[in-house]
């Protein structure tokens, strides 16, 4: 039986594609013959028989997530806030002895850029509109690119530590023959795929990367997502010395500038398919 789909974005986000791995998924549900309604906001409700919360904004306000709960089967219903300083292992912070190398990075995911476009939500209503401006002395993230890596944490301006919209974080790399590694596992439902990024450069994103490599998810990472109770995302972890080190958790996947191979559907169409281990 055929199903209706619907997709709750945030209701300043109305122009959602091509920016989103969802869209794609859009399509090809619709080609397989479901109905997929995208919403816009909470003000009015229509009926689906599966909603995926897709708000993109590292706080997902309440009344999203109440919204949602009116659907018979909910997606990422409890998936509610992805800052790092909310999963991060490794946050040092001013009082702490620590050695070795650290990065600065945005609390917020994507650098708080999301936070900025959809300035008029409930987040905002408690942060300032532009947090980082506040603080004349400290960094302006345009992007992940520009996080600051230090030696010790020492070096850290103290002011970074206080900033709210900050994390100061070890730094613990995947490296080979002095090439970086990150590894993103993403998933729907009982479906799942996962690439391993090398890049020169520390910052591994699809902007750096030199190569990619289809591998397994590691275990460790698949029972974290389960316990985090997330149905539909991105994590992004490495392997440093023997450990899982989980960086960055992702709810409204980007898709990016890269090219859309066949590869790359086949890898969409495989996860989409996810959908239906709900039903």
């Amino acid at each position: 039986m055929k199903k209706r789909i619907a997709i709750l974005f945030h209701e300043n986000d109305k122009k959602p594609r091509p920016k989103y791995v969802i869209v794609y998924f859009a399509d090809i549900w619709r080609e397989e013959g479901n109905e997929v309604i995208f919403l816009f906001g909470v003000k009015k409700f229509v009926p689906a028989d599966l909603i995926i919360v897709h708000v993109d904004l590292s706080v997902v306000p309440d009344e999203y997530l109440e919204f949602a709960k009116q659907y018979p089967i909910v997606l990422n219903g409890k998936a509610k806030d992805i800052r790092k300083s909310t999963f991060s292992k490794n946050l040092v912070s001013l009082d702490e002895h620590c050695e070795g190398r650290v990065i600065v990075k945005s609390d917020l995911n994507f650098a708080g850029l999301p936070e900025q476009k959809l300035q008029f939500s409930r987040l905002f209503r408690i942060l300032p509109r532009f947090p980082f401006r506040l603080f004349r002395r400290e960094p302006h993230f345009k992007s992940s690119l520009d996080y600051q890596f230090f030696d010790h944490p020492r070096l850290v301006p103290q002011s970074y530590f206080k900033n709210p919209c900050l994390v100061v974080e070890k730094f613990l790399p995947e490296m080979e023959n002095s090439l970086y590694f990150v590894r993103s596992y993403h998933f729907l439902g009982d479906r799942m795929t996962c690439t391993r990024l090398a890049s020169k450069n520390p910052i591994v994103k699809g902007d750096t990367q030199i190569k990619t490599e289809n591998i397994a998810a590691h275990v460790e990472i698949i029972e974290l997502r389960k316990a985090m109770e997330f149905d539909y995302g991105k994590f992004d972890y490495v392997i440093h010395n023997g450990e899982v080190v989980l960086l960055d958790i992702n709810k409204t996947t980007g898709f990016g500038s890269l090219p859309y191979t066949s590869e790359l559907k086949a890898m969409h169409s495989h996860r989409a398919a996810g959908i239906y281990s709900y039903f």
